[in-house]
């Protein structure tokens, strides 16, 4: 994996750095509307960089990343006459790296950049790896590339920016990558809770590193999601397709509690087809009832989930459905083909686990 990879919480310092390392481009930061005016003016005190950098502000949230929202960053690079020399600094939570990479990516056919997570949720997931992109008619990521950015400055300064709700759907993403190395690394996150406000931001940052190590050691193996980096995709079938649902109902989730969710299902369902052990799957379960509470559903909603989920993206066929799956705590299968039914039992198990009546 050529994207460098850097620990720290002298942000400002280390952007100034790199920055002068690429002979000091033109550089636009991207940032959603939120980051803006909560994080912007932190990293413009500590950056000279940052102070002299022309700012692209987008609409917030998940909702507004999309085609729309692709076009009009498209539109402003091409204002502030950006070239493919100039440096693209995505600041902010995935909305941000994956709209703000896509256009990157695409724009002069490529431009370098750097990504500056200040979301739990964005520093071990969206930010590292490659994956850009765009939500389309209506179903999360179907449009984007695989483009590696040049670095991403991983950090935990800025997450007393956020609510709990953020911090712990970040921590959802932790949780899977605990359940796909070990049986240590996933038992010291369970018996840690990260709550706001976090009164020591540096205790996180060894913990967020490991995670990201885990993502980081499976996509230098297999970039482009034709092997072992579908292990990645642990807990994101269901959660996917929970989503859709939240958003036919008119009441969006956060996507890591999506995936908390789905994590859930998929440990049900590697109960059923590989044997995944029940203490682990009562271990996991309770920690995500109890923090992340239920998403209700009832067999009324089986249908539209499934639905759904023969959207994704990984399925081979359109007649499949395909899950990641464990045969226990570090032993990932993937291209598992479950069937409707299947499903329909998990979720049954699901709402039982999670007393939902």
């Amino acid at each position: 994996m050529k994207q460098k990879l850097i620990f720290t919480n002298l942000v400002g310092e280390t952007l100034d750095t790199l920055v002068d390392s690429l002979g000091t481009p033109q550089v636009v930061i991207v940032a959603d509307t939120n980051t803006a005016g909560l994080v912007l003016p932190l990293l413009v005190n500590d950056s000279a960089t940052a102070a002299a950098a022309r700012v692209i502000t987008v609409s917030a949230g998940d909702e507004n990343k999309n085609l729309d929202g692709l076009t009009s960053l498209w539109q402003q690079l091409q204002q502030l006459e950006a070239t493919r020399a100039t440096v693209v600094v995505n600041l902010g939570g995935g909305m941000v790296s994956d709209m703000g990479g896509f256009a990157a990516a695409t724009y002069k056919r490529g431009m370098r950049c750097i990504n500056i997570p200040t979301t739990v949720l964005a520093a071990v997931d969206a930010s590292v790896g490659g994956k850009t992109g765009i939500n389309f008619n209506g179903l999360k990521n179907q449009l984007g590339s695989f483009t590696e950015p040049e670095a991403a400055i991983i950090s935990s300064i800025y997450f007393n920016t956020l609510p709990q709700q953020q911090i712990l759907s970040g921590y959802a993403e932790m949780l899977k990558h605990g359940l796909l190395e070990d049986r240590a690394t996933l038992g010291k996150l369970l018996t840690y809770s990260p709550v706001y406000p976090l009164t020591d931001t540096e205790a996180l940052l060894p913990l967020i590193e490991a995670s990201v190590g885990v993502k980081a050691r499976i996509v230098e193996e297999d970039m482009t999601e034709s092997g072992i980096r579908k292990a990645l995709n642990l807990g994101h079938t269901c959660g996917h397709a929970i989503e859709s649902l939240a958003v036919s109902r008119g009441a969006a989730v956060p996507h890591g509690y999506a995936v908390a969710w789905g994590l859930v299902v998929a440990l049900v369902l590697s109960h059923l087809q590989a044997g995944f052990g029940t203490d682990t799957l009562h271990k996991v379960s309770d920690y995500v009832l109890r923090n992340y509470g239920a998403y209700n559903i009832t067999c009324d909603d089986y249908p539209a989930l499934i639905a759904a989920m023969r959207q994704d993206k990984k399925n081979r066929s359109a007649d499949s459905i395909s899950f990641t799956l464990l045969e226990d705590v570090g032993r990932p299968r993937i291209d598992c083909t479950v069937s409707p039914e299947q499903i329909g039992a998990a979720l049954d198990i699901y709402r039982d686990l999670m007393h939902i009546a």
